[in-house]
Order: C-alpha cells, then structure tokens, then sequence
C-alpha cells in the first residue's frame, strides 16, 4: 500500500550548535548547525536504508522549526503529521567539542519546547489505523520531557497496539531530564508493551539499579524477566551488541571498524538498522525470532557508518550498510554504539 509506513516515530528534535575548530563554547564568534533528536536520527536512517519512515512531534511555526521540518524532508521523513504551533519555542543544545585530556560537554536549552506542550489530542488519531502503519518506535526521552509529553507517547502506543502494529521501545536514558528511579517508573509501562525493547547495557544497569559487576548475559537475563513478552537487544560500546526472543539462545554481534568521527547518534542509527533488519522484506510476523542475527549485524553497520560521520543523522546509504553487513570484517574494533 502506497501510504503505509514501516516506522513511526514520536519525540523532540532540536537543533545542535557546535563551535567550530573545537573551540570552547566561551570562545566561539560562529556555531555549526546541526539538526539531531533520537526518533527523528533513527527515521531518517530508516528512510536511507529505503523504509518507509514517519516523525511526529510539535513544531513552532518559525525558522527553526521550518529547517527541522525541510532538512527531515530532504532526507525522506514523512513530516506531514508534525503538530505545528505559533507558540512556545524549538529546543536548542551546545555541544563543546573537545580531546583528551579535555572531553566534549554538552549543555541543553530546552525547557518550555514545543514538544514539551504537544498533548494526546495532537496527534493525528486518523492515521492510527491498521493499514496506515507497521511499527510504532519510542524512546525514553520522550516521557522524559514532561508529563504532557508521557502522556502524548502513551496515548500513541496505545492508538498503534489497537491498530495491531508492533512497538519497539528504546530505554535510552539521559541523566539531565530525569533521575535513574524516575526513568525507571516513567518507562515501565512502555517496556511492558514492547515487542522489541533495546537497550544500553549502562543505562539497564542503572536504571534497574543492578550491581556494577552484573555481566551483560545477567543484564540481559534480568531484562527478559522483567519483560518476558519482549525480544530484548542490549548494546555493549566496544564490545557490540547482543539480543534474545523469547525462549531463545542469545545471539551477539561484535562492531564493525569505525574511525571516530561523530559519536552523537551512534545508537540511533543501530536502532535505524536493527529494524531495518527486521522489517525489510518481511511482510509476516515484524520480529520474527529467525531474524534476530541479521537484524543484529544490520545494526552494527549502520552504527558503524554514522560513527564515522559527522552530525547527529546517519547519513549512510543501504549500499554501503550492505557491504558491511555482507563481509567479514566485524570483530574487536574501536567503533561505538550504545
């Protein structure tokens, strides 16, 4: 069907500005544009891999939001459902580049964003229909930004359970909106959903306040108790990823060699190619167990690919992804994802 989507998504998109020449932010006379949000960099992976992909959101009716709209548009993001607004404002954050011994440093300006106010009957309820969608993606950013917006994705994956899509939902924990405990009742009802739940091995043992030596097999494990209607997928850094259905055998993928470029959205371009890797042709069941390793290596190409590009958006190309998915140069390398 023409207008079906493969993926949609929901969640804040800001703009990132970045002094050049890894200048300290005090120091800076210009800033780099850059456009980023976790749903938002896992559609437009999506869309380059050749999914279809959809963002919702709520946008203020100015320049900022038009370049969000017009720069997800360019990259094939359905934008047509974004909640547009002559009030409130786009979410800004600075990120100060650095090496070491000096680390990169990041600083938010996004209280009162528009996204922040979008309520559930923003959304367009027409569009949840069982013809219209296949998969509903969140994060735990989302309920994060403020209780209008928890209750905005909420009502979201409950329109998307009663059109019978699948639901993918990534913890994807960020310390500066909420507290461990916090994240950990905020994303409960979601998980508990969740056909597909992925998650940073660092951010379940956090959140779940599990010891620090709890090995990734015991994360793992734990989360699958936690959450046994789910195929769960733990991302390691360095060490790759790993993942189980339900009643399986773990299944692990080492990274791809990636020279670091661009850390930022590494983990929603492996989010992008693991459904990828799931859904492309495949028109039965959405996460079919079988298709758990593939999904898997679909992944970590794609993260390898945006780690070595600069910006928030895997900007790769399903040939490239390919190529790495088809050789045999995964293994102990000093490409990231999480």
């Amino acid at each position: 069907m023409a207008d079906r989507f493969d993926v949609v998504t929901l969640g804040e998109t800001m703009l990132r500005l970045t002094p050049p020449q890894m200048r300290r932010i005090e120091q800076a006379i210009s800033f780099d544009i850059e456009v980023g949000g976790s749903e938002s960099n896992t559609s437009v992976g999506l869309a380059r891999l050749g999914l279809k992909a959809r963002w919702l959101s709520r946008l203020t009716k100015n320049g900022l939001g038009y370049l969000i709209d017009n720069t997800l548009k360019g990259f094939g993001v359905d934008t047509s459902g974004v909640c547009w607004t002559d009030q409130d404002r786009i979410g800004l954050y600075f990120l100060e580049e650095g090496l070491a011994p000096r680390g990169s440093s990041v600083v938010y300006d996004r209280a009162n964003s528009a996204l922040s106010r979008m309520q559930p009957n923003d959304l367009p309820a027409d569009f949840f229909e069982p013809e219209m969608g296949r998969v509903l993606h969140l994060t735990g950013i989302t309920p994060a930004v403020s209780p209008l917006a928890a209750a905005t994705a909420f009502r979201a994956l409950e329109l998307a359970k009663k059109a019978g899509w699948g639901f993918s939902f990534d913890l994807n924990y960020r310390a500066r909106l909420w507290s461990p405990e916090q994240a950990r009742a905020g994303c409960d009802s979601f998980a508990r959903a969740a056909d597909l739940l992925i998650a940073p091995v660092r951010d379940a043992r956090l959140i779940y306040s599990l010891p620090a030596s709890t090995t990734p097999d015991e994360t793992l494990a734990f989360l699958q108790e936690q959450y046994p209607q789910a195929l769960v997928v733990l991302t390691l850094g360095k060490e790759g990823a790993m993942g189980r259905a339900p009643g399986g055998e773990i299944v692990r993928q080492p990274v791809f060699p990636a020279a670091e470029v661009g850390r930022i959205g590494g983990g929603d371009a492996f989010a992008a190619g693991l459904l990828y890797g799931f859904l492309y042709g495949n028109t039965a069941k959405r996460f079919a167990p079988e298709r758990l390793g593939l999904a898997l290596r679909w992944g970590a190409a794609a993260a390898s690919l945006k780690y070595s590009t600069p910006g928030d958006m895997p900007i790769i190309s399903r040939d490239e992804a390919a190529k790495l998915v088809a050789s045999d140069t995964s293994g102990a390398a000093p490409g990231v994802f999480r």
